[in-house]
């Protein structure tokens, strides 16, 4: 039994629940917390083939980059037939392509006004909070699988990528009791929608279509409270997706025109179209977008299994908002 209070048992910051304190009035780690070294060790024992999956996407998809992030060009310095050779990026935003979304990435604004520091996760200054205290400790547990994109096919229901066609915090339960899989707490939830693999079949014309600002619709899970609890009485200790967002693109898509306008207004209501600010800065749960999860979802759908054990080695960039995941599934 977890110790954890659940989603609706959470102390309220700024009138929302908040982890805020958990794990000390210091902690940068959030949910991350929950990684164990007795987890790290339970996990290795779910290699059984040592079969190894890299999550990481190529570094230069999309292309072009979504949400009008600039392409980075890259730059091998050396002459030809020299001695040695180094790589220079131009450019390069560390949220281009496979990412996890640091504490540093959002804000909540009704945190920012009612409560001491930044409104960012434990009210952590802006400039303390960074990816290098993920990257100083690494990310070993155990991670599952939820293959929603496999599972609604198989429900007559197939997800539609270029629509924000919404995954109901719901299903996402029912894919895993399908599966039989149980989710258990540290755990890392990986979430397969097939995003990914519709968008590598994609021609260059229509690639640079989407990329277009405003043009982007993807699905994703429905954003809302209810988003916020059923992930965080999972007690995962982090969530990784392949779609762009974790949640439905664009923000408010599913919302009457009144309700989005009403938010926009106000950014302390700005959860209640983008999760986002309930996940990251108030619970300390940590994000990750455009994970290529292609092929172990077809290993999972071989073999039955859908756990294994998982590493992430993030950046070690001081005061960074955000890093490739250098993720690691292992089988």
């Amino acid at each position: 039994m977890s110790t954890l209070p659940s989603y609706r048992d959470l102390p309220r910051r700024a009138g929302l629940p908040a982890s805020w304190g958990l794990w000390g009035p210091d902690d940068r780690l959030g949910c991350l917390n929950l990684l164990t070294p007795e987890r790290a060790v339970a996990a290795a024992a779910l290699v059984r083939s040592g079969t190894v999956f890299a999550l990481n996407w190529s570094m230069g998809l999309p292309d072009p980059p979504l949400f009008g992030r600039q392409p980075f060009t890259h730059e091998v310095t050396g002459a030809p037939g020299g001695t040695s050779h180094d790589d220079v990026l131009h450019g390069w935003n560390t949220q281009s392509s496979s990412q996890w979304d640091g504490f540093r990435h959002i804000r909540n604004h009704a945190a920012l006004a009612d409560e001491p520091g930044s409104g960012h996760f434990n009210g952590v200054d802006d400039d303390e909070h960074g990816i290098d205290h993920w990257a100083r400790r690494g990310l070993v547990g155990r991670a599952v699988l939820a293959d929603i994109g496999r599972w609604r096919e198989a429900m007559g229901r197939p997800l539609q990528y270029d629509r924000p066609d919404p995954i109901e915090p719901d299903e996402l339960l029912d894919c895993l009791a399908a599966q039989g899989t149980a989710v258990e707490e540290g755990d890392v939830l990986l979430m397969r929608t097939g995003w990914i693999g519709w968008y590598e079949q994609l021609s260059p014309a229509q690639r640079t279509t989407i990329a277009e600002p405003g043009a982007l619709a993807t699905p994703g899970l429905r954003s809302g409270e209810r988003l916020a609890e059923v992930l965080w009485d999972m007690h995962i200790a982090a969530i990784g997706c392949d779609n762009p967002a974790v949640e439905v693109w664009p923000p408010g898509a599913l919302s009457t025109p009144e309700h989005e306008a009403e938010v926009r207004a106000d950014r302390r209501r700005l959860h209640e179209i983008f999760t986002h600010t309930l996940l990251l800065p108030m619970l300390g749960l940590p994000l990750g977008e455009m994970w290529n999860l292609e092929a172990l979802a077809e290993h999972c759908a071989a073999d039955g299994r859908y756990a294994c054990m998982f590493t992430s080695a993030p950046l070690n960039l001081p005061r960074g908002v955000a890093s490739p995941p250098n993720a690691l599934a292992i089988k």
